[in-house]
């Protein structure tokens, strides 16, 4: 358990819901009886059902997790990353729309807070634009109302994570990025979020990876710890201070993952992981 902005508990490890259809709910009910307790979610019809999310947390109160035991985090997903199917007017002002979104995933998610809510990612791939403060002026105005406990942006470069870190009014406090083993794990974000002290949570670790699996030496160093190569990697990012995301359809996987914590990888071997991709 790391502890994180305004004394809000942030667990090691955070479920995603991406891809998950019509099995959604099913799924976030099975990763918290496993024993998750932050949930990733985004208002983005093409790759998420935040609703069905929303479902899953009503039952889960009706069995005895109640919200507040739970972090939940998700997104606003500009129009660029949206199909026909907005959470929000298109044509109104990117204020607006923040706004529209933001009320519409607490309606989703049958919540008057949020622990974490992400900018899913900024309007261009070079530098920031006007929509983009636009955008992130809107987020920090619902973290000043507190509707939302932390705020952050997910898919964003070294140089644009430094932009926002300098201007912006609130800094980003949650980082969700793609972490390639062939780029160091992300490295140059990841020493920014480290400065900065915003927490980076680390997506695709294992699909973004696969051919690290065939590794003889990687496959050597799990053999060494007892665990699976999934294991290795979650454990891994864990030490060098990330938070991983899994989205497991596997209960047995679930189980598994959550048990990454229970080894500790030497330094060297973590040195070794590190540079594995490079």
């Amino acid at each position: 358990m790391l502890m994180a902005y305004n004394q809000v508990p942030i667990p090691s490890f955070m479920y995603g819901t991406a891809w998950k259809k019509e099995a959604t709910t099913q799924l976030v009910q099975q990763a918290v009886a496993a024993g998750f307790t932050a949930i990733d979610t985004a208002n983005q019809l093409i790759h998420y059902q935040e609703a069905l999310v929303g479902e899953a947390l009503l039952a889960l109160a009706k069995q005895g997790t109640p919200r507040e035991r739970l972090f939940i985090q998700t997104k606003f997903t500009p129009v660029n990353g949206q199909d026909h199917r907005t959470p929000y007017d298109a044509q109104a002002d990117l204020t607006t729309q923040v706004k529209q979104s933001f009320d519409s995933s607490l309606s989703h998610l049958h919540t008057d807070y949020l622990d974490s809510y992400v900018l899913h990612g900024p309007y261009g791939r070079r530098g920031l634009s006007d929509a983009d403060w636009e955008v992130w002026a809107a987020i920090e105005a619902l973290y000043e109302a507190r509707k939302t406990k932390m705020i952050g942006i997910s898919n964003v470069s070294a140089d644009q994570l430094r932009l926002l870190c300098e201007r912006a009014t609130h800094r980003p406090m949650v980082v969700q990025n793609r972490c390639y083993a062939a780029l160091g794990w992300d490295q140059e974000v990841r020493e920014i979020c480290r400065a900065h002290g915003i927490i980076y949570q680390g997506f695709s670790l294992l699909t973004a990876n696969r051919d690290i699996f065939a590794e003889p030496d990687v496959r050597a160093m799990a053999a060494k710890y007892g665990i699976g190569l999934a294991q290795l990697v979650f454990r891994f990012a864990m030490q060098v201070g990330m938070l991983p995301l899994t989205g497991t359809t596997n209960q047995e996987h679930m189980k598994e993952d959550l048990q990454a914590d229970r080894v500790t990888i030497a330094s060297e071997d973590l040195q070794r992981l590190e540079a594995i991709g490079m």
